[in-house]
């Protein structure tokens, strides 16, 4: 577990130093989400637009009123300016408000494919994907990194438009007014490029900063909840708190100085604004003075000016958020570029197929070259019982992930019925196999359908039987709510027994022709065991059956016992034949009883 968080933290950290300010290769696959929605975009557009006239057409309506109705005290003229001047304010909040909320519509609507497209190819990413990704950093992808979208899709792509056509709209009805004042307010605009060209240099280094400096609060924050049993047991609650407190004071330096770096842009922006005020009323002022500029035009120029540096104080913050959404689309794209399980089979499972396994001769690694299972070959007869034993290490549990298919062979082949598993559908292949682990996965929400897996076809009957089947209907009817009950987060209110009980109820509903049980009863109490052990009889009838142990008490009536070491088969045969060998099985056997009973070692061998 510690390494895991390790990893995770590690590999999260990285890809926040790898951040980039924006890729137009990115860009254009956001862009291809939204085009199924291309309609609300363009709706949204024709609002924008919309709201965009009518802001621009308040002042010019304003100077208009001044110059021509006020002066020559038209009051009927100024009564119908006054009018328009609130439909055109009606006017432009509507307008808004139905943009934002198409926006918003459209915005929301691309996530939620968004993430339903990511979800969907995690389920058919290979086993091995998941070895090399730990959790929390996959969740990260799937709820914060396409949340972090939305902005662009709302925020950025059409309001962006919008800044623009303020900024071309505003220096044409200038122009249009007059030229020489528009020259004069235009003065300051090429420092205002300069301070915006180093705000964009700055703020990316700043940003990368802060975002690293998050990252390793997550990770830290991640570690100390996960191994919160072994720092409470080792006392080091002190040691973590200041390790964690160096960390948020850099994470707190990195944040002020985005603080201070958006504190500086911003009101030096509106310096520059009183700065092209400042020159607009001097000379504006003068000219009004020489008779040479009409008042309700130096007025409407006043308004313009703060109407023109507003959207460049957006355009900043649309930088910051179009950098963290690229950002988020890379770690996204990433998955989705992933290649999802292979899948060659062609075959359906015929409905006649007894379940005979055989392994030919199958070499497997997880890495290239070192080798897991070594040239193994055996065969499972049908309806038969096959247990496999072998020290830590030895190969025993990939055997049922090959067997499944959730790995690939390298070289050999692995049989049902005669036929290559590569050959057969891998959801047909599976429909034929049930498998209990030693870690039991529990679900949150109900104990029933924990047990059907969300598979209709599985009735409630179905589940008692089964239940009833296993033994475990005992305890789930001294539950308050029977089948009904709540399974808290990874079943943590259920025993070790219990959650295994459980575990083969579910095998069982799914009446499978192979039956795979991986330590299945490791973790199991003696009262608890004998359950089970009476349930495995009828469990196993007409059923194959592939079961690998530790304790060999539980494999004992086994058909054949098969022996791995090292990747290889050494030995195989009844446990009697075995014994009688004095060969690896014995020493297995001599290891787990010779010390607990001595005195009745040497009857059992002989």
């Amino acid at each position: 577990m510690a390494d895991d968080n390790g990893r995770e933290n590690e590999a999260f950290i990285e890809e926040e130093l790898q951040v980039k300010a924006y890729d137009f290769r990115l860009l254009k696959r956001l862009l291809g989400f939204a085009a199924r929605y291309w309609y609300l975009f363009a709706l949204a557009v024709v609002f924008l637009f919309a709201s965009t006239a009518a802001d621009l057409a308040r002042p010019y309506l304003v100077g208009v009123a001044i110059d021509d109705f006020i002066k020559k005290g038209d009051i009927a003229s100024l009564g119908r300016t006054g009018v328009f001047f609130l439909l055109l304010v009606i006017s432009g909040f509507v307008f808004n408000l139905l943009q934002i909320y198409v926006l918003s519509y459209a915005g929301q609507s691309i996530i939620l494919n968004i993430r339903q497209k990511l979800f969907e190819h995690m389920q058919r990413l290979p086993l091995s994907y998941f070895d090399k990704n730990p959790v929390g950093r996959l969740v990260t992808r799937v709820t914060n990194d396409t949340e972090a979208l939305n902005e662009v899709y709302t925020n950025v792509l059409v309001t962006l438009l919008k800044d623009f056509a303020i900024l071309g709209g505003v220096v044409v009805i200038m122009f249009r007014l007059d030229v020489k004042m528009t020259l004069v307010s235009l003065a300051i605009m090429p420092a205002v490029i300069v301070l915006t060209v180093f705000f964009r240099r700055r703020i990316r280094k700043v940003y990368r900063n802060v975002r690293t400096s998050l990252a390793k609060i997550n990770a830290a924050i991640s570690e100390n909840i996960s191994g919160m049993r072994i720092i409470q047991l080792f006392n080091r609650e002190k040691e973590n708190f200041e390790r964690f407190d160096r960390t948020g004071r850099e994470y707190y330096k990195a944040a002020m100085s985005e603080i201070i770096t958006f504190g500086l842009f911003r009101p030096a922006v509106e310096m520059m604004s009183f700065i092209a005020l400042s020159l607009l009323v001097w000379f504006g002022g003068l000219e009004v003075l020489e008779g040479t500029l009409q008042f309700g035009t130096l007025y409407a120029f006043t308004n313009y000016i703060s109407m023109l540096f507003h959207p460049i104080n957006d355009l900043a913050e649309k930088y910051n958020i179009l950098q963290a959404s690229m950002a988020a689309a890379e770690r996204i794209f990433l998955i989705l570029d992933t290649p999802a399980e292979d899948d060659s089979g062609k075959l359906s499972i015929p409905d006649g197929i007894k379940g005979e396994i055989e392994f030919r001769n199958v070499w497997f690694a997880y890495n290239e070259g070192d080798w897991v299972l070594r040239d193994v070959s055996f065969t499972v007869p049908a309806g038969k019982t096959v247990a496999i034993v072998g020290a830590t290490g030895a190969g025993k549990t990939s055997i049922i992930s090959l067997l499944s298919r959730l790995y690939e062979i390298q070289k050999g082949e692995i049989l049902i019925d005669g036929i290559n598993i590569r050959d057969i559908r891998k959801d047909d292949l599976r429909r034929m196999i049930s498998v209990v682990l030693q870690d039991v996965f529990l679900f949150s929400g109900r104990l029933k359908d924990n047990i059907r897996l969300n598979e209709e076809s599985i009735t409630d009957e179905k589940i008692r039987e089964a239940t009833r089947y296993v033994n475990a209907d005992g305890f789930i009817s001294r539950l308050p709510k029977g089948y009904d009950t709540e399974v808290m987060e990874r079943g943590a209110t259920f025993s070790a027994g219990q959650r295994q009980l459980l575990a083969f109820a579910r095998a069982l509903a799914f009446d499978p022709k192979i039956l795979v049980l991986d330590e299945a009863t490791s973790n199991i109490d003696t009262e608890t065991e004998m359950l089970i052990q009476d349930a495995l009889t009828r469990l196993t009838r007409n059923r194959t059956t592939i079961v690998i142990a530790h304790r060999l008490s539980t494999i004992q009536h086994a058909d054949k016992i098969i022996v791995l070491h090292k990747g290889r088969v050494r030995e195989s045969g009844t446990h009697q034949e075995l014994l009688a060998r004095r060969g690896m099985y014995h020493s297995l056997y001599l290891l787990q009883y010779q010390k607990q009973e001595p005195s009745s070692s040497s009857e059992r061998l002989h």
